[in-house]
Formats: structure tokens, C-alpha cells, sequence
């Protein structure tokens, strides 16, 4: 590990950044390893980290703020859909972006929904910018400090965890969108209407 920290040099850090806003894993936790092992500086990898995390999301929503709306309302097929997730993400949707960040497969496109929601720019970056800084603080400092622990996880095949937790994120997404499916959705559409 410490011969590829030496070749790259300062790649490490853009690698992490680029991976961090495109995706949750597990590089947090082996660059806070790497930090522990004094391979990588720790406030560098926390910088860098929490950044591809912030800023990652706030491209995925700006983007289905900007794109996202015109291209859901020309379908009709996706109008009802629309209306019931805009629901979900007005009653849920702070602790639906504090939540998306962990399970396997829904980080890189958790912010999305929000994105083609009624939820305000700013209400979102508040709740985005403080969610990236409890994931970052979690996973780089769970390296830092249980490095060698991690490692070992990791090679008994810990990823096992994570598809759990998109289950249960798969689980309660499904049990609320039911939930509000069966009430008509004039009662909770507030703003923006997909009709």
C-alpha cells in the first residue's frame, strides 16, 4: 500500500474525491486506515472526503432540478409516480438524504428524487453539507481507528452488511410509498404538480 501512496502522490487524494461524489464504499474507511498508518494525512483525506460526498450530491440535484422536471412531465406514464415520491420526499425527505449515503447502489442516485421534488436548493445543501459531514466523520475516523479491525472485515466479506441495509432501505421506501398510494394524490401533492 504504501509503494502505490508513493507513486501516485497527490492522485490519491483526486482518486478519493472522484470516488466519494460518485459513490458510498468503502474507500473512506481504507483512506483513514491509510492516515493511521501516516501513509495519507488525515485532515487531507477528511477534506477530500467530505467534498466528493457534498459536492457529488449537489450535481445529482441540480441536475434533476435542471433536466430532471421537463423530461418526467413530458410521460404521462411517470406523473403519478412523481407525485406520490414528491409525497415521500416533503414528509420524509431530511432524514431520506441523511439516509441514502449508507446502504449499497443508492448513493449515486439518492439525490435525484429530491432534485425533482419541491424541496428548496437550500433546505437540501443544509441537510446534504451535514449529512456528508456525519458520513465522512464515520467512515474516515472508523478507518483511522479500527483500521486493522476493517481490513479484516473486509476480507471476510463484510459487504454482505451493506445489502442488508438496501433492503431495509428498499423495505421502508416501499412500506411509505404504499402508504401514500392509497390515498388519491391530490391530498398530498403541495407545489409542484406532475398532472
Amino acid at each position: 500500500m504504501s509503494e502505490l501512496m508513493q507513486q501516485y502522490g497527490a492522485w490519491v487524494y483526486v482518486i478519493l474525491f472522484l470516488y466519494c461524489a460518485l459513490k458510498s464504499g468503502s474507500l473512506p474507511l481504507l483512506a483513514g486506515y491509510a492516515a493511521q498508518a501516516q501513509l495519507l494525512d488525515l485532515s487531507l483525506v477528511l477534506g477530500v472526503t467530505f467534498a466528493g460526498g457534498y459536492l457529488g450530491d449537489e450535481a445529482r440535484f441540480l441536475a434533476a432540478r435542471h433536466y430532471g422536471i421537463a423530461w418526467v412531465t413530458r410521460y404521462p406514464l411517470f406523473r403519478k409516480p412523481m407525485a406520490i415520491s414528491n409525497a415521500l420526499i416533503q414528509r420524509y425527505g431530511k432524514a431520506y438524504i441523511f439516509l441514502y449515503r449508507y446502504p449499497k447502489g443508492m448513493r449515486t442516485i439518492g439525490a435525484l428524487p429530491v432534485g425533482l421534488g419541491t424541496m428548496s436548493w437550500p433546505a437540501f445543501t443544509l441537510c446534504n453539507a451535514a449529512s456528508a459531514l456525519v458520513w465522512t466523520l464515520c467512515l474516515v475516523m472508523v478507518g483511522f481507528v479500527f483500521g486493522r479491525q476493517v481490513e479484516q472485515a473486509a476480507l471476510a466479506g463484510w459487504g454482505f452488511a451493506s445489502v442488508i441495509l438496501l433492503l431495509i432501505m428498499v423495505a421502508g421506501i416501499a412500506f411509505a410509498w404504499w402508504r401514500i398510494n392509497r390515498f388519491p394524490i391530490s391530498n398530498y401533492e403541495d407545489g409542484r404538480n406532475f398532472s
